[in-house]
């Protein structure tokens, strides 16, 4: 499986957030923690597309799959206010 390296702002680029470091901190840090009982994907703060986009690429292990992982581990954390 080829899987290209993307960096981490390019999958909020490629979610059509804000792909800078102080927006990607920003939103880490107000939709943190996220509830361990719910799937990434399902998190009530994604539109329609973005997470089909990130339930189909973590489901076929794809090329953005391992930074979703990085996104959701990110999101579990509980980051000081």
């Amino acid at each position: 499986m080829d899987k290209s390296n993307h960096l981490f702002s390019e999958l909020f680029a490629q979610l059509g957030l804000a792909s800078d470091e102080p927006a990607i901190r920003q939103f880490i840090a107000t939709h943190t923690p996220l509830a361990a009982d719910l799937d990434l994907a399902d998190a009530p703060f994604w539109t329609e597309s973005q997470a089909a986009f990130l339930r189909e690429e973590i489901l076929e292990d794809a090329d953005w799959a391992e930074l979703a992982d990085q996104l959701n581990l990110a999101l579990r954390e509980v980051v000081p206010r």
